[in-house]
């Protein structure tokens, strides 16, 4: 048994990549950032919309050695949240860490939509900030759910948010707690662009704006991830592309995603996707892969794997 141990803990040692997924477990939608030389993954616990109650979070320090930090954040936290709390999205302002997430599956004149919740903590507990959501009301035709917060170098913090085929932006008050009109009075901007579902990301890179977002079927094998560039944080978002889509040897479904940026010009993007043994719908995985540019700055299309990303130190 000894040997056994010594030999397990050697091959825990030398293992030199993340292999996909990185964690046991139903999991989707993942928000992953970097924070003070650890990533942060924050995804869906991918269940029945009725047992969808809870988030977990996982860090790593090099990609490779991944650690659950259990339960950060349930409905007996946030009073009005009943079901399906989904997708995070967190920032960190001063000491203090905002999970912006969505609850109930709202339609027009129930209670839920966007909430936030805040922690001193990465690995909270949060507790919900307002006591209601943020944002509940249908507005341009999109369920206010899939947000994704965007920090502009001029300070400025916008929201992208929704689905049901329709994407808004807003802007976020100094507190993160509500949100403002733009300059022009109008405080909803819808930003769809062609053949948007869901799962809005934003990065900036070399002054360019890439605007990502996941088309087709969420439960389905044509799930993928498309994108747009800009010179605006409000667009227009003229699509490019598929950038993330399934593999039949590897897996299906791979979408709603995020991006961070590791050491030097690496890029790394963080996703979901089904195992080619599942077909159930909630049967995810979170997995990560590189993300490469070509010399014109377009973003190449991913190659999905089952080896992961190499070991490395973060920034």
């Amino acid at each position: 048994m000894i040997v056994l141990l010594g030999m397990a803990l050697g091959a825990s040692a030398q293992r030199q990549s993340s292999g996909n997924p990185i964690a046991e477990g139903w999991y989707a939608d993942p928000e992953a950032v970097v924070w003070d030389g650890r990533c942060w993954v924050f995804p869906t616990y991918s269940a029945e919309y009725d047992k969808q109650l809870h988030f977990d979070v996982f860090s790593s320090k090099d990609l490779v050695t991944w650690k659950k930090h259990p339960r950060v954040l349930t409905s007996e936290n946030v009073s009005w949240a009943r079901r399906a709390m989904w997708a995070p999205a967190v920032v960190k302002k001063g000491r203090r860490y905002y999970f912006f997430f969505a609850a109930n599956d709202v339609h027009e004149g129930e209670v839920g939509g966007i909430g936030v919740a805040v922690s001193r903590k990465p690995y909270g507990p949060y507790k919900d900030a307002l006591g209601k959501p943020l944002i509940q009301h249908i507005v341009n035709g999109a369920q206010p759910i899939d947000q994704y917060v965007f920090l502009d170098d001029d300070g400025q913090y916008y929201m992208y948010y929704g689905g049901w085929g329709h994407c808004n932006v807003v802007r976020l008050a100094d507190d993160l707690l509500s949100v403002v009109p733009f300059a022009d009075g109008e405080t909803y901007k819808e930003v769809t662009p062609d053949q948007y579902v869901e799962g809005p990301f934003m990065l900036k890179r070399d002054g360019k704006y890439y605007f990502m977002w996941s088309e087709g079927g969420w439960g389905g094998a044509n799930y993928c991830v498309s994108y747009a560039i800009s010179d605006s944080p409000l667009g227009p978002f003229r699509r490019i592309g598929k950038i993330l889509e399934q593999d039949p040897k590897v897996a299906t479904g791979a979408g709603h995603h995020s991006v961070f940026k590791g050491r030097g010009n690496n890029w790394y993007i963080v996703y979901h996707r089904r195992p080619l043994t599942e077909k159930a719908a909630n049967s995810r995985v979170v997995c990560i892969d590189k993300l490469e540019f070509d010399e014109a700055g377009l973003i190449r299309p991913v190659k999905i794997t089952n080896e992961g990303v190499e070991k490395t130190k973060l920034k």
